[in-house]
């Protein structure tokens, strides 16, 4: 994970030497499918997302094997059969935050977040509305967004296709701090 921290800082460093750097180590990522047959609902708490305050780039990163189910065959299925981690360990986002926000003013400001979205090694843009609250050295940036598995050519069984909805239910919740 410090690796893909590394990575992302970077990347935000080169579109501008004296930019303000954002960094969340700890993202929680979770998603729902609900089905007359059975609810299924997985989190993650080790994404990682930086934010450059200055070009309001923002990028997310998540590894596919981090996401947790209470029942663990479906953490295998998952795994195996629907997002085949041994081929697209990651999934992530790249985009820009389309409001301009003053990181030095605390508060609560609705946002639009608009990007790409790489998921199961197909990439589509997204766009999604959220929250960001500033206090002082910290911010908090909630949002959700539905995903359609078909867009990102997850295919489901027909044998269980009545068990998964066609739609997940995604959301995202990250702390940053500026980094120092």
């Amino acid at each position: 994970m410090q690796k893909l921290l590394f990575t992302f800082m970077a990347l935000l460093l080169c579109t501008g030497l004296k930019a303000q750097i954002w960094v969340s180590k700890n993202v929680t990522s979770s998603f729902f499918s609900s089905t007359p047959v059975e609810d299924i609902d997985a989190q993650s708490k080790s994404g990682a997302s930086a934010i450059n305050t200055k070009t309001n780039d923002i990028i997310f990163k998540i590894n596919n094997t981090s996401y947790e189910f209470k029942k663990k065959l479906m953490q295998e299925h998952f795994n195996e059969n629907y997002i085949e981690s041994d081929k697209y360990p990651t999934s992530d986002f790249k985009g820009k935050i389309v409001e301009q926000i003053d990181f030095s003013k605390p508060g609560t400001y609705p946002i639009t977040v608009k990007g790409n979205l790489q998921i199961h090694g197909v990439t589509k843009e997204y766009q999604a509305k959220g929250s960001l609250v500033i206090t002082g050295d910290e911010a908090k940036a909630t949002s959700s967004f539905n995903v359609k598995l078909v867009d990102h050519n997850i295919k489901v069984p027909t044998i269980v296709f009545k068990q998964i909805a066609e739609t997940i239910l995604i959301k995202m919740t990250a702390i940053y701090q500026p980094k120092k």
